[in-house]
């Protein structure tokens, strides 16, 4: 699809709680139909006009989409999210959504997942789940494995949540080549928006698994 394809706003809940092995986070699987089959998400979705109530900031409105998009998919209580990166996608994607990721501190409610909406859920560190996608085990979304790939450098969710700063923004770029789809974003040198200097990278290299990711 053209750059004319609209653009809808969503808020997604990257919810980590402490385990032996690190900060474990929640994903659900998504049906086998619909938008990202089969694929293994952060409890999230479009931002509804009830969330747009008083006509807050769009952050505010994502924020709000989140924790209700938590709640109706796994059925537990999110608060105190802290913005961690909006995400533009490419202009052919089919359907077009500016999401905000926020991370965010799992209270202690049972998950219970919506099978209207979700078939399963789990709790798993960040190098579990990358693991688990090298080996073919689940499927991800390019913004899932970043996102993922961010957290494995943190042991505890008190270290994930304060080693936030300025939030990230990923204005998504694709190529396709002989050895597989390359994700870009700013700040890479072949970015056709925001290219950074001659050789530097901020790529997600998607060919035979493990992907790979690189950033100068």
């Amino acid at each position: 699809m053209g750059t004319d394809t609209p653009i809808r706003v969503a808020g997604t809940a990257v919810v980590l709680r402490d385990a032996g092995a690190g900060p474990e986070t929640l994903l659900l699987r998504r049906p086998m139909t619909g938008s990202f089959p089969g694929a293994w998400v952060f409890p999230g979705g479009s931002v509804d006009p009830a969330d747009r109530d008083g006509e807050p900031a769009e952050a505010v409105a994502a924020q709000r989409a989140a924790v209700r998009e938590t709640r109706e998919e796994a059925g537990i209580g999110i608060r105190d999210l802290t913005l961690l990166s909006r995400w533009i996608p490419p202009a052919e994607a089919p359907a077009r959504f500016r999401t905000w990721f926020f991370l965010a501190r799992d209270r202690g409610d049972e998950v219970r997942v919506n099978p209207g909406e979700i078939t399963d859920a789990v709790w798993l560190t960040a190098a579990r789940a990358l693991a688990e996608h090298a080996s073919g085990a689940l499927v991800l979304a390019p913004p899932t494995w970043v996102t993922l790939h961010g957290l494995l450098a943190h042991r505890t969710v008190d270290e994930a949540l304060t080693s936030v700063r300025e939030p990230a923004l990923f204005a998504t770029h694709v190529r396709t080549t002989d050895g597989g789809r390359i994700v870009m974003w700013a700040g890479d040198e072949e970015h056709p928006d925001r290219p950074g200097p001659a050789g530097a990278r901020h790529r997600l290299l998607m060919g035979d698994p493990p992907w790979t990711y690189q950033r100068t």
